[in-house]
């Protein structure tokens, strides 16, 4: 909704971030989430992507808040974020 106050403002360090409002806070949160976490192991989002068999373009759905990351999939970032090597290999 277009008029939807601000209750998120994008984080200035981060280019690809963006406000959030009201009506898409929970998007928006699992969106940086998942973002940050990406960013973070210096990854493109092709790369990560492949390395831990998320299809691309649900992946940047997800990023870029079109789409709300499901429970599981916020689940798995984060186990992601704490064991990237381990999640890495029992997946390949």
């Amino acid at each position: 909704m277009k008029n939807d106050p601000i209750v998120l403002k994008a984080d200035p360090t981060d280019v690809e971030d963006f406000d959030v409002s009201a009506s898409a806070e929970d998007r928006g949160q699992r969106a940086r989430l998942i973002r940050r976490t990406r960013t973070a192991l210096g990854l493109s989002q092709t790369e990560f992507a492949s390395r831990f068999r998320v299809p691309v373009g649900t992946l940047r759905d997800w990023e870029q808040a079109r789409v709300t990351a499901p429970d599981f999939a916020v689940a798995y970032v984060r186990v992601i974020a704490q064991y990237p090597d381990l999640v890495s290999k029992v997946v390949a």
